[in-house]
């Protein structure tokens, strides 16, 4: 990933985050005086944008609605948006609607997608900033493994081809896309990387069923949150399995290595839509962990609201991290088979990323490719360290104890052997 040469190697906190420009600042000003809760997010009215601007009708299964109408109302209601934030979540509303016509309209165009295996795809479900971002990377340097590339999972239909994969305008689309998206928060590409042909999680694919923790993480929805902590995610996998059958009818797969932490939030359904995934659970120092999830979902919190409240971030997500642990602990105790994933520490990872992969592919039963090999040792020999600042995060910035924090994940440490890290700042990952 080559690095400008303007960029700012600087220390990034959530507090850099922010409006600059005096334009947008007086739009927000100009809203908040004249129509302090508009546009509205309606549902009837997205879904019939987004069907204007496809020209299609069919959205496929209903189910989605429920969690449309759960997080218009939410965005409505509790977010505290300011008038770009409400414009901005309308069109990715709208988008993603889009996104979900086109994909239902090319299977019903061509059924023969449907006829694609998903085949033991590699499932990476640690919690966020436990190093699931730099495993899949290295996964996908395997020459038998496909990744799903940040700018397909926003552009699945028509999907893209071997012959048009590499100039795909699309692409460059995307790229655009996201260096507005930088702009508007400058610490973001410190906190996490961006790229428009990297890899990506699979929260777009959850998305376009309104089941996706993703949408947490533009603004504070907590109504939203709690429905979603309880919803059948069935839905959302069946329409997450459509899209990598869609893309692997266009560009044959051997697999797919794939990743997002909301998968561990839901391994019954993801079991019962990819039984032989195999998959693998990233481990960390939870006094790392939340403080660093907090301080990158309150970057966009202060993009989009009026007026965050750090504190009530930092509660709101030691809550929903603490609960993926202890969801991922009931699955572990009730499960039959004790290697029913491969468990790889942080520490591990960072110090011995190679060797790690190895010995992940042993659990499975494989031996790693020489070519593999070789091109994760020259991958990480090129990366770029620290090359758009450092992510600068505290406890105290989010009113969290360390002691409680010890406390309400012992359990997690305990069973897993998750070590301590030495208390410092500056991790990314």
């Amino acid at each position: 990933m080559p690095v400008p040469a303007n960029v700012s190697r600087r220390d990034w906190t959530f507090r850099d985050a922010g409006l600059r420009s005096t334009a947008l600042r007086g739009l927000n000003a100009l809203g908040r005086r004249l129509a302090p809760r508009r546009p509205r997010f309606d549902p009837a009215g997205l879904m019939e944008q987004a069907a204007a601007r496809s020209g299609l009708q069919d959205f496929g299964d209903d189910a989605f609605r429920e969690g449309l109408g759960t997080l218009c109302a939410s965005l409505d209601d509790e977010a505290g948006l300011h008038t770009l934030g409400r414009i901005a979540q309308r069109r990715m509303l709208v988008a993603t609607l889009e996104r979900r016509l086109r994909l239902v309209d090319h299977a019903k165009r061509h059924p023969e997608v449907r006829d694609e295996q998903v085949r033991a795809p590699f499932v990476v479900l640690g919690l966020p900033r436990t190093g699931t971002t730099l495993l899949s990377y290295l996964l996908d340097l395997d020459p038998h493994t496909r990744s799903l590339r940040s700018w397909e999972s926003l552009a699945l239909v028509p999907p893209p081809t071997l012959a048009g994969q590499r100039d795909d305008p699309r692409i460059a689309q995307a790229a655009r896309d996201e260096a507005r998206l930088a702009a508007l928060n400058p610490p973001l590409r410190a906190m996490h990387p961006l790229g428009a042909t990297l890899p990506t999680e699979c929260v777009p694919l959850h998305m376009l069923d309104f089941r996706s923790l993703g949408f947490e993480t533009q603004a504070m929805v907590p109504s939203y949150g709690a429905w979603l902590e309880g919803c059948d995610m069935r839905s959302a996998y069946a329409i997450h399995e459509l899209a990598l059958q869609v893309l692997q009818a266009a560009i044959p797969t051997g697999r797919w290595a794939l990743k997002t932490p909301h998968h561990l939030w839901c391994l019954d359904a993801l079991r019962a839509r990819y039984p032989d995934a195999r998959l693998v659970w990233t481990h960390r120092d939870p006094l790392r962990v939340v403080p660093s999830v907090a301080s990158l979902n309150m970057s966009f919190y202060r993009t989009w609201e009026s007026s965050p409240d750090p504190r009530r971030a930092g509660r709101e997500w030691n809550r929903k991290l603490h609960l993926a642990t202890q969801r991922g602990l009931d699955f572990d105790r009730r499960s039959h088979d004790a290697a029913w994933c491969h468990h790889l520490h942080y520490t591990r990872l960072m110090a011995e990323p190679v060797e790690a992969v190895r010995d992940l592919y042993a659990h499975f039963g494989e031996e790693l490719d020489p070519l593999h090999e070789r091109r994760m040792h020259a991958w990480m020999a090129d990366r770029p360290r620290d090359a758009f600042g450092r992510h600068r995060y505290a406890l105290d910035d989010f009113g969290l104890r360390a002691e409680v924090i010890d406390e309400q994940y012992a359990a997690y440490r305990e069973r897993f052997d998750v070590p301590r890290e030495r208390c410092r700042t500056g991790e990314t990952q």
